[in-house]
């Protein structure tokens, strides 16, 4: 018995170690062409229209046919998801507040292009060949700090969850706005209809969030893209400003 025989299939599989065909006969499809076949539709459908016989047919195969390379739905996206998220680009950055701060809008531009990616359950921690490059290249930033492998992990952790879940909350936005209407001008209709809902002796503090010029601020031709980057960066700052606090403590 060798190590490899500990590694579990799906891992084997996100590492490209061959495996024996267990029918004794050449493959004729391989994981890869499998895998790329479900990003193609995903990309183009969603990740509700990835299904194992759809993949099948675009290949020329029956569903099947696809459990020699895949054991399952739920391996198959995990294999999608290391495999669209692709590598991370070169980090050079002076410091780890800026090195950060790239890593998270390089990891948001994959995910923006790719929005699918957000609606993929996670059913582990990061252990794809990419998934690992992204977490040695956030280590590697972090390596210039006092944190200790629990904190860094941690950082890696909320960061990457902010990014997933600012991307999903914009794109499902996107989705429930009427057609043609832009980010600033679905805010505005937003804040003066609650203006007019939010009772200032029931809720005293909402109602003047409500009453104040935020969701007026925006002119109309703003970009929504400018918009997201805006509210992106500013919730962005204020975990950084946190990790800051604990890089700096005297406990770090």
């Amino acid at each position: 018995m060798t190590s490899e025989d500990f590694i579990p299939a799906a891992l084997r599989r996100l590492w490209g170690i061959s495996e024996s065909s267990r029918l004794g006969r050449p493959a004729v499809l391989d994981v890869n062409l499998v895998v790329a076949a479900a990003v193609k539709i995903a990309d183009r459908d969603g990740l509700g229209g990835v299904t194992l016989p759809k993949v099948a047919k675009s290949l020329g195969f029956t569903g099947m046919s696809l459990y020699r390379y895949v054991g399952s739905k739920d391996e198959l996206l995990t294999l999608m998801a290391d495999s669209a998220l692709g590598a991370p680009p070169a980090m050079d950055a002076d410091d780890w507040r800026e090195g950060l701060r790239g890593w998270a809008f390089a990891q948001r531009a994959v995910f923006r292009r790719r929005a699918w990616l957000t609606r993929v359950p996670t059913s582990g921690p990061p252990s794809g060949p990419n998934q690992i490059a992204w977490m040695e290249a956030a280590l590697a930033i972090l390596s210039r700090t006092r944190l200790d492998w629990a904190h860094k992990v941690g950082v890696l952790s909320l960061i990457s969850g902010y990014v997933v879940q600012s991307v999903r909350q914009y794109s499902e936005l996107a989705e429930g706005r009427s057609e043609g209407q832009g980010q600033a001008d679905a805010e505005r209709e937003y804040g003066r209809a609650l203006a007019r809902l939010v009772e200032p002796e029931r809720f005293p503090e909402t109602a003047r969030l409500f009453s104040s010029t935020l969701f007026e601020a925006p002119p109309s031709d703003t970009p929504d893209a400018a918009i997201a980057d805006a509210d992106f960066s500013l919730g962005l700052e204020l975990i950084l400003d946190g990790v800051a606090v604990r890089i700096e403590g005297p406990d770090s």
